[in-house]
């Protein structure tokens, strides 16, 4: 079992396959993008990933940018495969998203998650995360 962090350089078909069909256990209905569009220069993300025998077993990521209030990280698309689940993989991958937060100096750390995702929201908040009183606001662009 590798947990490594993904590179542009890093992406074939077949990892780009394997993390569409992962991330379709995390959200069926929502539209992917394609890894080489994430990657580029005005996004700065770390996607965190677990491997074993070539098949991926987990993603996780961490978004970076700046605001008055500091520089923050905003986590999304934490998912591991419903076959490696209960194995601390989620664990992993996040220890991993929190080292790149640490390198960067990052201030502060934020993410969301579904009131149903019982066992991520247990490991988030035994990893230090806290529930603000703050809702999170969406408004759905459909150009």
């Amino acid at each position: 079992m590798k947990i490594a962090l993904l590179k542009k350089e890093d992406i074939t078909p077949e990892i780009q396959t394997q993390i569409s069909v992962l991330f379709k256990q995390l959200a069926p209905d929502k539209n992917q993008i394609h890894l080489n569009e994430i990657f580029n220069d005005k996004n700065d993300i770390s996607i965190a990933y677990a491997i074993d025998d070539g098949e991926i077993l987990g993603i996780a990521s961490v978004c970076i940018y700046s605001v008055i209030s500091g520089k923050k990280g905003w986590i999304e698309d934490v998912v591991v495969h419903e076959n490696a689940r209960g194995k601390g993989l989620g664990r992993k991958l996040m220890n991993k998203l929190l080292e790149v937060a640490k390198e960067k100096n990052l201030t502060e750390i934020l993410l969301f998650s579904a009131e149903h995702r019982v066992a991520a929201k247990n490991l988030y908040e035994d990893l230090g995360f806290m529930m603000n009183a703050s809702k999170l606001y969406k408004l759905p662009l459909n150009y």
